[in-house]
């Protein structure tokens, strides 16, 4: 198997040793894979000698600039991704495979941060719905909310039947399908069509709240962004806004289907 980053093997072998979650060795494999990948399209010294002792401070500095401007990452994220690469560095520099630690000098992020409500995963969502890794429950929900449902809505017993009304890609209903026949034995199960059911037989089949978040916890990990429905259809609000800044506050009010209070909350929300 093709390592994606130096000493692949060495590291997760490390830390298993430590203990640490498969989730949480994915993230690390993940954050490393995107750093030496970045460097190898963008970092001019390392295209140059692809050595992990040629790798800097301000080439670290580069990567971590990139996922705050281009990507839109808050302050922590940036220290997650941070804390991880340095403990990669370590691991390297403690086993005699590096001579020197790029991290060194480079400090986290101020965790007090204004409140920003990324919007990066409308423009993902196909790599999200054909990602394999996240549970089906958690894939829907974001493609509902980028429909412009809250999960009150579509965890209500008959929502299924909105689906017949909302306009999907080609990649949307290809993963419906895929969700169609995880969820199928579920319904006939729980003798109903509806979309969000437990796994086991109970008084009442459908999942909560409280349920669907047990969901979206690790895939939130994962992803490494905030999964919570709420933040999720507020992020979604403020960017159709930015996109339809043209439109009169009745069209608004018509397409997002929220009456004139609720729109003016996202709207002064929005401005922050």
């Amino acid at each position: 198997m093709t390592n994606n980053y130096p000493y692949q093997d060495h590291f997760e072998r490390y830390l298993r040793k430590k203990e640490l979650s498969g989730i949480t060795i994915r993230e690390y494999s993940k954050t490393l894979s995107d750093l030496f990948n970045y460097l190898s399209n963008f970092n001019v010294g390392y295209q140059q000698d692809h050595r992990v002792s040629q790798i800097f401070d301000r080439d670290i500095e580069q990567y971590l600039d990139m996922i705050v401007s281009k990507r839109n990452n808050g302050n922590n994220t940036y220290n997650k991704i941070l804390s991880q690469i340095n403990v990669y560095f370590k691991f390297l520099f403690n086993d005699n495979l590096n001579t020197h630690l790029p991290t060194i000098n480079i400090k986290s992020k101020d965790k007090k941060e204004h409140t920003s409500y990324i919007t990066k995963w409308l423009y993902s969502l196909p790599v999200i719905l054909e990602d394999n890794e996240l549970h089906y429950y958690t894939r829907m929900t974001l493609l509902l909310i980028s429909k412009g449902y809250q999960s009150s809505e579509f965890l209500l017993p008959g929502f299924y039947q909105e689906l017949d009304h909302i306009k999907f890609s080609s990649e949307e209903r290809t993963f419906l399908s895929q969700f169609m026949t995880f969820i199928t034995p579920l319904q006939i199960r729980h003798h109903t069509k509806d979309l969000f059911l437990k796994q086991r037989i109970a008084k009442d089949c459908h999942i909560t709240s409280a349920g669907l978040h047990k969901y979206l916890k690790p895939d939130s990990e994962y992803l490494q962004m905030n999964l919570s429905p709420k933040y999720l259809y507020q992020s979604f609000v403020i960017n159709y806004l930015s996109q339809h800044q043209k439109d009169n506050d009745k069209t608004l009010s018509r397409n997002l289907r929220m009456d004139p209070a609720s729109l003016l909350y996202y709207q002064k929300l929005a401005q922050k």
